[in-house]
C-alpha cells in the first residue's frame, strides 16, 4: 500500500496521504514521497492543479514521533539537520511548483500537517478540522518548516503570536473567520468544491495560471506597489504573446469553452 496515492483526471491531480492508522503522520517514507512529488512538478507536467488531502479522519498529524531518525539512540546533529531539511523542502517545493494547490483539511492538521495546509494556495476545512503549531508543545520552537513565515502574513502578527507562542488549537470556525480557510463544510461537499475550484482554475491558460501563482507569491514580499505592478505588467505582456491567449479571446467572443494547447 502506497503512503501517498495519486489519481489524475483532466489536469487535476488528487494527492492523498495514506497512513490513516497514524492520522497520516509523516514518517520518512511519506516525507520522501511528498517531497519527490512536489519537486517533480514543472510547467510540462500533465497535472495543472493539485488537490491535497488525507485518508481517514485526519489531514496530517505532523511528524510521526515513533519513527524518528537514529532509532533508540540519540541522533547526531547532521542526522537531525538532514531530517529537518527533508521536511522543509516539501513546503519550498509546494510554493515553487507552478501548479496551484488546494488542501482539503479534515480533522487534525498539526505541526508539519499545519505547515502543509499553510503552504497550499487554497484551504478548505471540515467542521471538525483542528490546526495548531504543535512543535512548541513537545519542547521545540513553534517556528518551523515555514509556519512562522506563512501564518503572520495570512492572519496578522498578533493572531499568529497567539497561536505560535501557545500551541493552541485553531478550530475551523476561527480559521474561517480569520480568512485562513475559504470554506467550512462536510467532507463530501469540500471535495466537490475542490473539484469545482480546480475546474475553474483550468479555465485559465496554462501560462496565465502559472504566472498568477508566481505573482501572488512574490507580491507577499514585494518592496512596493510599484514592484508588484511592474511584475503584473510583465505577466500580462507575456500572456498576450501566446496562441492560448488568442484562443481564449476567440472562445469568449464565441461563447464556448476554450481549447488550450499550452502554447
Amino acid at each position: 500500500m502506497s503512503v501517498l496515492e495519486l489519481r489524475e483526471e483532466g489536469g487535476i491531480a488528487w494527492l492523498t496521504m495514506n497512513r490513516p492508522e497514524r492520522l497520516n503522520a509523516m514518517n520518512p517514507e511519506l516525507v520522501q514521497a511528498l517531497r519527490d512529488y512536489f519537486e517533480g512538478l514543472n510547467a510540462r507536467s500533465s497535472a495543472r492543479v493539485v488537490v491535497l488531502q488525507g485518508a481517514g479522519r485526519a489531514f496530517c498529524a505532523g511528524l510521526d514521533l515513533k519513527e524518528q531518525v537514529g532509532g533508540p539512540e540519540k541522533p547526531s546533529v547532521p542526522e537531525v539537520l538532514d531530517q529537518q531539511k527533508s521536511i522543509r523542502d516539501i513546503m519550498l517545493a509546494m510554493r515553487r511548483c507552478p501548479q496551484p494547490i488546494v488542501s482539503v483539511v479534515q480533522g487534525s492538521a498539526s505541526g508539519g500537517g499545519f505547515a502543509l495546509a499553510l503552504a497550499s494556495d487554497v484551504r478548505l476545512a471540515t467542521p471538525e478540522a483542528r490546526m495548531n503549531a504543535a512543535f512548541i508543545r513537545i519542547g521545540l520552537s513553534a517556528c518551523d518548516v515555514g509556519v512562522s513565515y506563512f501564518l503572520p502574513r495570512m492572519v496578522g502578527s498578533s493572531v499568529a503570536a497567539e497561536y505560535l507562542l501557545t500551541g493552541r488549537i485553531m478550530d475551523a470556525q476561527r480559521a474561517y473567520a480569520l480568512g485562513l480557510v475559504s470554506r467550512v463544510a462536510p467532507l463530501a461537499e469540500l471535495q466537490a468544491e475542490a473539484q469545482a475550484l480546480a475546474e475553474d482554475m483550468l479555465h485559465a491558460t496554462p501560462l496565465a495560471l502559472r504566472l498568477t501563482k508566481d505573482a501572488l507569491n512574490f507580491a507577499i514580499d514585494a518592496p512596493s506597489m510599484e514592484a508588484v505592478i511592474a511584475m503584473e505588467d510583465r505577466n500580462q505582456v507575456l500572456c498576450t504573446q501566446t496562441a492560448d491567449f488568442r484562443e481564449g479571446m476567440q472562445a469568449f467572443l464565441e461563447k464556448r469553452a476554450p481549447n488550450y494547447a499550452g502554447r
